[in-house]
């Protein structure tokens, strides 16, 4: 299954608006002069909940993701 969006809404519309919220949070903080270290976090936050999504997508299409294999 490819990793586009459509196949990451397969993931559930919730933990997807989260992950999408994640971004807007880290692209806010960023362009509003926020510390490093918050945008550093936001980031972080942000790659975490699309892997969740990612790894959710392959789980359902019968296919571990490398971390729990």
């Amino acid at each position: 299954m490819k990793r586009t969006l459509e196949g990451m809404a397969l993931a559930g519309e919730p933990l997807l608006l989260k992950a999408l919220e994640a971004v807007r949070a880290r692209r806010d903080a960023q362009t509003g002069g926020a510390p490093p270290e918050e945008v550093e976090r936001l980031r972080l936050l942000a790659d975490s909940l699309y892997q969740a999504v990612l790894d959710y997508q392959l789980i359902r299409a019968g296919r571990a993701p490398a971390t729990i294999q």
